[in-house]
C-alpha cells in the first residue's frame, strides 16, 4: 500500500491528464478500499455494508474500477 506521503508526492509532481490521471484514480480507490477494510462494524452498518462486503471490496485489485471513473 502507498503511504499518504507517497500519494502526496505523486499528486504534486504529476499533471492530472491521460494515464497519470488514471493511475491517480486507481491509487485513490486503493486508499479508500483500505480505509473501508478498517472501519468497525458499527460504522459499516451506518453506510449499509456488512464486514463481509467491506472485506470483499477491500480485496479487489486497485485497477478493478468502473470504466467511467478512468475517463
Amino acid at each position: 500500500m502507498f503511504s499518504s506521503a507517497t500519494l502526496g508526492i505523486l499528486r504534486s509532481l504529476t499533471p492530472a491528464k491521460g494515464p497519470t490521471r488514471k493511475l491517480r484514480a486507481m491509487l485513490r480507490v486503493a486508499q479508500e478500499r483500505h480505509a473501508l477494510k478498517n472501519l468497525p462494524p458499527e460504522r459499516l452498518n451506518d453506510i449499509g455494508r456488512t464486514p463481509t462486503e467491506a472485506q470483499d471490496e477491500a480485496n479487489r485489485a486497485f485497477w478493478d474500477v468502473p470504466t467511467h471513473w478512468l475517463r
